[in-house]
């Protein structure tokens, strides 16, 4: 008798570590640039350039990418700076094979930009980097028998969650946006941001679609002195899509989204003219889609002329619980305390960190903080620019009917919407939309057949059973119970007794025909 099996791929994570780097460097302010006297915004990003596994250890090498604005001492204008500071950290890692699945997530936990004094800036930060190992293996299910004649066999139907893909990609978006006609020509850009707003990818029939929008704001100097400092804010929807032929319309997506590289620039449009801004970001995917499994897995097996004896060992699958993406629409205050009034607001800008992530009766409970910072336009000549930060707590509760204890889940925070209105009396209100994209998993661990080998029933037993036997049924008897402690066919139970279907009722009479022979 061969066992037939089939394989059903799943993640295992091997191990998870989190370590911090902190960095701490002085900066000259290039010749080129203005003193400064005060400092307006700041704002940082990690780039990873390259890792490695050495042994036990993952060398992981990047760089802090950081820019300034500030007042300059001259004229009180407005100036930036930028710079980097490089990193190498060495992670320890235990039981990773080069061949394994390694991500390296970093997380900016505290930015500090301070003047030293007009030509010399001091950044402080601290990186958390948590690098996750995980294998790809595939866990074999027993289904079926071949070969075994006679043989009875009893299946438990079971709902596993498949991966189906698993594979990293980017996706390049370029668009360039002319200045409205009420704008001057640029001289020179003094601040940029590009961020992504609202992106979704959806599984498509032979690729996976992806569309959202880019956040674009520029703060740049007119070509004539005497014209005040202009800003740009604009909103650039994308849409395309990735080839990938082995992607369906039905499988479940878990992908995560960031961008690795983006660059803003003035350029030329057909008349020559600085009016143009050329936006190009880099959105790094990591990507895993799903699917669901309804599979049959061999429980039991029995001959009714033979004794079986079977082997079997634990299967480790997982089941989907829930995946989803939640909005969460936010409103809250921020008090600007004394400062002068404010005559526009440029621009709201922000990010959303999780706290703490809990899980409750059907649902995840979340804590977490929108970091703000809103651009402002103040009534005073000396200072005109200046930016406020706030950190604002939120909590939301993610519904995940069925979740139970052991559950594993991942929570995504995003932000597809962010403003800020004056309200008076020192006051901003904000609002927000924060996305929490979550995927629920259970581990699911059900006992395999992984061999069954036939043996000659003992023929004293044999003999002793009874041709006919007139069977009373007890409660929790199932059909497969009975034939196989009598060394019987369903079929034949059913047969001889008229039965229609399985179901049994408690006291119930059945009248079973003694099936075996001698091999």
């Amino acid at each position: 008798m061969d066992l037939i099996t089939r394989n059903i791929h799943r993640n295992r994570q091997k191990g998870r570590t989190v370590t911090q780097v902190t960095l701490d460097d002085d900066f000259i302010v290039p010749d080129t640039k203005e003193d400064m006297e005060a400092l307006i915004l700041d704002s940082a990003a990690v780039e990873l350039e390259d890792t490695r596994l050495m042994g036990t250890r993952l060398a992981v090498k990047g760089r802090l990418v950081f820019r300034v604005l500030y007042h300059t001492q001259k004229n009180r204008m407005v100036d930036n700076m930028e710079g980097a500071l490089p990193f190498e950290e060495f992670v320890n890692v235990s039981d990773v094979a080069e061949d394994d699945d390694i991500r390296v997530d970093w997380d900016i936990e505290d930015l500090t930009a301070s003047m030293i004094n007009s030509r010399k800036l001091n950044m402080k930060t601290v990186i958390t980097l948590t690098v996750t190992a995980e294998e790809l293996r595939d866990e074999a299910v027993t289904v079926e028998v071949d070969g075994g004649e006679g043989a009875e066999t009893v299946s438990e139907y079971i709902e596993a969650a498949q991966i189906a893909v698993q594979t990293r990609d980017t996706y390049r978006v370029k668009e360039e946006v002319e200045l409205s006609a009420s704008k001057p020509n640029i001289a020179g850009l003094l601040w940029q941001e590009l961020t992504p707003r609202g992106i979704e990818c959806r599984p498509l029939d032979g690729k996976l679609s992806i569309h959202g929008e880019m956040e674009l704001f520029c703060i740049y100097r007119g070509e004539e002195e005497h014209v005040p400092l202009q800003w740009v804010e604009r909103s650039i929807p994308f849409s395309g899509s990735i080839e990938m032929p082995e992607c369906t319309d039905e499988m479940i997506p878990a992908i995560d989204i960031r961008p690795v590289h983006w660059e803003v620039e003035a350029k030329a449009d057909y008349d020559g003219e600085m009016r143009l801004l050329s936006a190009e970001a880099v959105l790094e995917l990591d990507i895993r889609l799903y699917e669901e499994l309804r599979v049959g897995v061999l429980s039991d097996i029995y001959c009714p002329g033979a004794d079986v004896i079977l082997e079997s060992s634990e299967a480790h699958l997982e089941h989907l619980v829930t995946r989803n993406a939640s909005k969460y629409k936010m409103t809250d205050k921020l008090t600007l305390g004394a400062v002068d009034k404010i005559l526009q607001i440029c621009h709201a800008g922000g990010s959303v960190k999780l706290d703490s992530v809990e899980p409750v009766e059907n649902g995840l409970s979340v804590e977490g903080t929108l970091c703000v910072d809103v651009l402002y336009v103040a009534a005073d000549d000396l200072s005109p620019v200046r930016n406020i930060r706030g950190m604002l707590p939120f909590s939301y509760t993610i519904e995940a009917s069925g979740i139970r204890p052991g559950a594993t889940f991942r929570v995504k925070p995003g932000l597809e919407q962010l403003s800020a209105m004056l309200l008076g009396n020192g006051e901003l209100e904000i609002k927000a939309v924060i996305v929490l994209d979550s995927l629920v998993m259970e581990p699911l661990t059900l006992p395999v057949i992984r061999s069954a080998q036939i043996m000659p029933l003992d023929p004293a037993r044999l003999e002793a059973l009874p041709g006919i036997v007139g069977y009373v049924v007890q409660k929790g008897d199932t059909l497969w119970k009975i034939a196989k402690k009598f060394y019987a066919s369903v079929d034949n139970i059913r047969e001889t007794n008229g039965l229609g279907g399985d179901e049994l009722e408690p006291g119930q009479r059945l009248l079973i025909i003694k099936q075996a022979e001698r091999l």
